[in-house]
């Protein structure tokens, strides 16, 4: 085995309270791909600036090979006493290493070098920090969620090009896309200690699962042993107990051990309040366009969002997504075009910009705007302290000023936020920024129980994959198309990713009016089939169905999974099986139907 370029040995830390840090291993050898997972406030982020030297545990060694350079990425670049972009990328050079690379690095990033760095956009920032840690080549990346706040473009050029590096990497990341197709190794931040394997994070899941359920089988065993030895204790020989003072000792060893048991943190109980129905149609929009200057952001979209549908939008930052879903919803009016809202329309809205919170208030006052200790929640008060618990915040925070939460843990404060007010219409832009695996999946679950229909803007792969039913992707020039399915699905009618040339809408409608000319002028044959109202509609709504049917199977499965249901409730366990093959039969025949809808489709098209 290689010798390892950085090792962390018996690493301990604490903050006050329950130990962040309790004898912490991470060893990481040359070209060793490893991400770094664990629940926001787990100590991740610590961790790795005590591998980069930044920060010192309170006990523990840190070694690293000599001659070894290593570039840390921080979630939060520090700007300051530098005048362009280019100074800051270049004062992360070493002595020996090529200047021309920290231009080259920007030029690949977008950036020219003359930008003050004061004045960066989120993602502009993240991008010159990106460049600062690559323009070296060094042996080991330690990179601290490096897709925040890029768009897809930049991401998947940010797989490519570290894929294409022989550095050692260590990733913090929540994008699952991003680590699965990167990591080679996994190590799991869990109450204060890590526990790895040899298997990237596509594995990472389901191992947890099996070691967390052997976890509770241990505990299981614990608890029904302290119960044996106390039963003895109580009822033994009297004669027995004076001779048996060993025995007696390992009870009370049993009974600390049972103490000192950290069980798992619990999961967030994310729900949106749901108003009343709205209509059948949500919005209707028809040859909508928005201009500025010269420039168009929007130019003859149409679209009908019906009610359960569930809609991504995607594309480069700057292309216009956040202008796009502001005039659906009636936020911005456009230049051209109509929009028309359907009935009984409840819209909550959720705004990537976190500036708006003011960071000397608590978290108290930014969920009940400052009015008491109760926040409404559908309607209903709820004291904030429940409500807090149900985002995985503590009693304590109540009343911690903002300015001092992660950004997962803001992240959470805005969902809190949003989903308490009531709604039938939930507009998300960029919600899974800063959250962690557990809390994505929680967020994923509460999407496919909402009855309403949902908008939402964001870069995250897998997450559109898991919940939206259409993309809409730009295309240039202001054209936006709307495509059936997750993000996957997108580009596979497309035929290529977000980074290759946009395609031309314009010059597809004329070669397809010129086709359309050409057959007119032929001589007359048989009738053209066609497809008819109801296989059109099929086509339209077996997606969504498929969907559903989907998240329905996923949530049967999570009810299955607990090994006591048989016992403990026999006739839901038969409920919960029957249900599920019901839906998988369902899934295989909507999944039959719309494959063969699709073929007859294509066969119309080319014909």
């Amino acid at each position: 085995m290689a010798p390892p370029l950085i090792q962390l040995k018996d690493i301990k830390l604490t903050f006050g309270g329950t130990p962040l840090l309790s004898g912490v291993e991470l060893s990481v050898s040359s070209g060793e791909r490893v991400c770094l997972i664990g629940r926001n406030g787990s100590g991740k982020s610590t961790l790795l600036k005590i591998a980069a030297g930044l920060v010192d545990a309170d006990t523990g060694s840190r070694f690293v090979q000599p001659g070894a350079t290593i570039r840390y990425l921080p979630q939060e670049p520090d700007f300051a006493e530098f005048a362009t972009t280019l100074a800051y990328v270049e004062a992360g050079l070493g002595p020996g290493d090529d200047r021309y690379q920290a231009r080259y690095m920007l030029e690949q990033l977008c950036l020219h070098g003359d930008e003050d760095p004061a004045q960066l956009s989120g993602g502009e920032g993240r991008r010159a920090a990106l460049a600062r840690v690559l323009a070296p080549s060094p042996d080991i990346l330690l990179l601290d969620e490096p897709t925040n706040h890029l768009d897809l473009t930049t991401i998947e050029w940010l797989e490519r090009e570290l894929d294409g590096r022989r550095s050692a990497l260590v990733l913090i990341s929540h994008d699952r896309r991003f680590l699965s197709n990167l990591s080679r190794s996994t190590a799991w931040l869990d109450r204060g200690q890590i526990k790895q394997i040899d298997r990237g994070f596509s594995e990472f899941e389901s191992w947890r699962d099996a070691v967390l359920a052997e976890e509770e089988r241990d505990q299981h065993k614990l608890d029904r042993k302290i119960v044996n030895e106390e039963h003895w204790l109580r009822y033994g020989v009297s004669g027995r107990r004076k001779r048996n003072v060993k025995r007696l000792g390992n009870l009370h060893a049993l009974r600390q051990q049972r103490r000192d048991y950290r069980g798992t943190a619990g999961s967030a109980s994310l729900a949106a309040a749901e108003a009343e129905k709205s209509g059948k149609l949500v919005i209707e929009a028809k040859n909508i366009g928005k201009s500025y200057g010269d420039r168009k952001i929007v130019e003859g979209f149409s679209i009908r969002v019906q009610r359960g549908d569930r809609i991504g939008i995607v594309g480069p930052n700057g292309a216009g997504k956040t202008t796009l879903i502001n005039m659906l919803t009636g936020a911005n009016p456009p230049d051209r075009g109509t929009i028309r809202l359907g009935a009984n329309i409840e819209m909550a809205t959720l705004d990537q910009h976190r500036e708006s919170l003011d960071p000397k208030s608590t978290l108290a006052e930014a969920l009940t705007g400052g009015r008491g200790d109760h926040i409404i929640v559908g309607g209903k008060p709820k004291h904030v302290v429940s409500y807090m618990k149900d985002f995985l915040f503590a009693q304590e925070q109540m009343r911690t000023p903002l300015e001092v939460l992660s950004g997962g843990e803001r992240g959470r404060l805005m969902l809190a936020r949003a989903l308490a007010k009531p709604s039938n219409l939930l507009v998300l832009d960029e919600p899974t920024n800063d959250l962690d695996l557990d809390t994505l999946d929680v967020l994923e679950e509460m999407l496919g129980d909402y009855e309403g229909t949902v908008m939402l803007i964001s870069h995250d792969r897998d997450f559109l994959d898991r919940v939206v039913t259409s993309v809409i992707a730009p295309e240039g020039d202001g054209r936006w198309i709307e495509y059936a399915g997750g993000y996957s699905d997108m580009l596979a009618q497309r035929g290529a990713d977000l980074n290759r040339e946009p395609v031309n809408v314009a010059s597809i409608e004329q070669t397809r009016e010129s086709k359309s000319s050409a057959q007119s002028n032929e001589p007359a044959t048989a009738p053209r089939r066609r497809l008819n109202f109801n296989e059109k509609h099929a086509l339209e709504t077996l997606p969504k169905t498929i969907a559903k049917l989907q998240a329905e199977i996923a949530r049967q499965h999570r009810q299955l999974d607990d090994p006591d249901l048989f016992h403990k409730d026999r006739q839901k366990f038969d409920q919960v099986s029957d249900a599920l093959t019901k839906a998988q039969r369902d899934l295989q025949e909507a999944e039959d139907k719309w494959l063969e809808l699709e073929v007859l489709r294509e066969e119309i098209e080319q014909a």
